[in-house]
């Protein structure tokens, strides 16, 4: 068993040209249905990345290209499937794992001042897995149709306003005065 992305597509860095490569993905519906899955979303009708590794200084790898994608979520409010966009830029950069600083637990760390790369697992980059890491940041983790409308609980009366209103109901339900 793997944890393989469904877009899957390992580069091997050493094999990588010093011009750079570009990766044009467009996965099957199988592969897309797979990863709608992982998403925990109905679907993903259309999806297309231009991933972009370029070999930079100290074994470094620059990772830049766009995805875009017509994903299907569930409305919110009405709980409605519906179609809706994504269009994400992709800009990373990977480093092998040696060179990266070793971050001890509890130490403190200005994550400000502090762009760390991405570890190079195994001499590969999944440009796969870079473009599923996008397309996820770009989900709305709250989806709302464009015409859907929320319509709250009407406001209460003066009468039922007071704490004690509900009392006073229930007192009334009971059947009788406690005198």
């Amino acid at each position: 068993m793997t944890d393989a992305s469904p877009l899957s597509k390992p580069v091997l860095v050493a094999s990588l040209p010093d011009d750079g490569l570009n990766l044009k993905l467009a996965p099957d519906a199988a592969a897309r249905a797979a990863l709608a899955k992982d998403f925990g979303i109905p679907g993903i009708p259309s999806l297309t990345a231009l991933v972009i590794l370029t070999p930079g200084r100290g074994g470094t790898v620059r990772v830049t290209g766009h995805v875009d994608a017509v994903v299907t979520q569930t409305c919110v409010v009405t709980l409605e499937d519906f179609d809706t966009r994504v269009s994400e830029d992709i800009d990373l950069t990977f480093a092998p794992a040696e060179k990266l600083p070793e971050i001890r637990p509890g130490a403190e760390i200005d994550v400000s001042e502090l762009d760390l790369p991405d570890p190079i697992i195994d001499g590969t980059i999944d440009a796969g897995a870079v473009a599923a890491e996008f397309l996820a940041l770009g989900l709305d983790p709250y989806p709302r149709k464009p015409d859907a409308l929320f319509e709250g609980p009407a406001e209460p009366g003066p009468e039922e306003a007071s704490p004690f209103a509900a009392l006073a109901k229930l007192r009334g339900s009971a059947g009788g005065d406690a005198d």
